[in-house]
């Protein structure tokens, strides 16, 4: 009976992660100092790189290092889940420089002419020796023309889209697709040079009465129209079949035609998908430089017609400046550069939150 009551009473016994051992963070944080030392005493001793090299090969050291410590201390099965979480965290950190480091670009380098004349005033009559100008008609530009080309794709890319989902079968949708990943993969160039022979030399002349080739801003739409159409398809395409099923089958069970089911259930469920698509698209476009240079032309003077005359852009404004030999363009080139990310941003923002009202409503 005693023997009984002493195994009732007895304390449970602990879990084995509460008696495990454990490295500490303090012992991280040594192995991480002691491994860039060490980088840094191999790569400046025997002068074989600089500062990257140093944090790769202490990324190295510390893994190495975290391994065997671990290893030793809290066992090889913990020791491999702390190493992969260590270059989880790495690659993370590795994916994220890149944007860091353009971001902070921008804004120091560009910050420099972030002011009012910069915003109000073009680069008509600005000499090479003058400090001000701006790229009020290279904002105005892009504007027009990548807003013409979302008017022209978007709508186009949805019905092509829906009608692959929904309606599309046999060779005919296989032969869209086909075609749709193939333009995925036309350099903006080719785009460009479409638009010049076909639009700006032969369809042009015949609808003016000068007869002259038509550069234009809405040349310039028309060439990123083509270039944003694939990325438009084949995001909305991909949305909408992420719809889950049942949400059609209750629509169809409800007696709700087709196309009515399309428009306010399948529609409005993929629409932050496709919002995303789109300004991806826009993103892309708002960056193009050569098919502006080809059919547009660029001018330094403000042109609010995009049906007439040349036009300029952000992009081909940054791609000239750049090139230029005026002390003055590098500021202008950096903060136009910053301009069109900060408006790609602002696109952006405003259309998920679009999207999310509109959602919410629903």
């Amino acid at each position: 009976m005693s023997a009984v009551t002493s195994h009732r009473t007895r304390p449970p016994a602990q879990p084995a992660s509460l008696r495990a051992k454990r490295l500490p963070a303090v012992a991280l944080v040594g192995i991480a100092a002691g491994a860039l030392a060490l980088a840094a005493a191999v790569v400046y001793g025997f002068d074989i790189g600089g500062t990257v090299l140093v944090i790769v090969l202490g990324l190295v050291f510390f893994l190495t290092g975290t391994y065997a410590v671990s290893s030793r201390v809290e066992g090889p099965r913990y020791a491999r889940n702390r190493t992969w979480t260590v270059l989880v965290y790495s690659a993370f950190v590795l994916a994220a420089l890149p944007l860091v480091s353009v971001a902070w670009t921008l804004l120091s380098k560009g910050a420099e002419r972030f002011d009012g004349n910069f915003f109000n005033t073009s680069m008509n009559n600005i000499g090479p020796r003058d400090a001000e100008g701006g790229a009020y008609h290279a904002i105005v530009g892009t504007l027009e023309q990548v807003g013409i080309a979302a008017l022209i794709t978007v709508p186009l890319g949805l019905l092509c889209a829906i009608y692959i989902v929904e309606y599309g079968r046999g060779r005919f949708a296989a032969a869209i697709r086909f075609f749709v990943d193939v333009m995925t993969g036309i350099p903006s160039i080719v785009a460009g040079l479409f638009v010049l022979a076909f639009w700006v030399l032969i369809v042009s002349p015949h609808l003016t009465a000068t007869g002259r080739p038509g550069y234009s801003g809405f040349a310039a739409a028309l060439a990123l129209s083509v270039l944003m159409l694939p990325l438009v398809v084949r995001s909305t395409e991909e949305m909408l079949r992420l719809v889950p099923a049942p949400l059609r089958e209750g629509s169809y069970a409800l007696g709700v035609p087709k196309w009515k089911t399309i428009v306010r259930v399948v529609l409005p469920t993929a629409l932050p998908g496709i919002v995303t698509g789109v300004m991806l698209a826009i993103a892309r476009a708002a960056g193009e430089t050569a098919p502006v240079l080809l059919v547009a032309g660029g001018t330094a003077a403000i042109n609010f017609n995009p049906f007439e005359n040349n036009q300029s852009s952000l992009a081909l404004f940054v791609y000239q400046q750049a090139g230029d030999a005026s002390k003055y363009s590098p500021a202008r080139a950096w903060t136009a550069a910053l301009t069109l990310v900060a408006l790609v941003l602002i696109l952006t923002i405003a259309a998920k939150l679009i999207a999310r009202r509109n959602r919410l409503s629903r």
